[in-house]
């Protein structure tokens, strides 16, 4: 009988630590990307560029902070 416990002890206690470990994992990667997304202000120039365009520092800044706050929306939409 405690041979039959101490098994189960062992496979809960691996499935808790499984889980919440997955459950850790996902949160700091998903505050990792809202602090430095993969999108930064050298990309967004030269995909305004590669449109034909020459953008402002203004532009740049605000497609950044669109690109910010469209995920910041989509996390929160998806709580």
């Amino acid at each position: 009988m405690n041979l039959l416990i101490a098994i189960l002890l062992m496979v809960v206690c691996l499935l808790a630590g499984f889980f919440g470990g997955t459950w850790f994992s996902q949160r700091q990667t998903k505050k990792l990307l809202m602090d430095n997304p993969p999108l930064n202000e050298d990309a967004v120039r030269l995909m305004m560029g590669s449109m034909g365009r020459k953008p402002s520092e203004v532009q740049v800044q605000q497609v950044l902070r669109q690109i910010r706050a469209a995920a910041k929306q989509a996390d929160t939409k998806k709580k």
